[in-house]
């Protein structure tokens, strides 16, 4: 089990961009965060969610 935004949720092992995939995050413009430290854009396809990891997504969000 893993925390998603102080939210429990049952993965099987999944990478980071499967994650957000599967959240239909994918295409937004998004932080993550792993056990408090940020995961590259560029590393979220290799990052792989393990058992008890707890993870922060931030949406940015436009306005005024």
């Amino acid at each position: 089990m893993i925390s998603i935004n102080g939210n429990t949720q049952t993965y099987k092992q999944i990478s980071v961009q499967k994650l957000l995939e599967e959240l239909d995050l994918a295409s937004s413009v998004c932080a993550i965060e792993v056990n408090n430290k940020l995961v590259p854009h560029k590393d979220r396809g290799e990052h792989i969610v393990q058992d008890g990891d707890s993870i922060e997504i931030v949406s940015l969000v436009g306005g005024g």
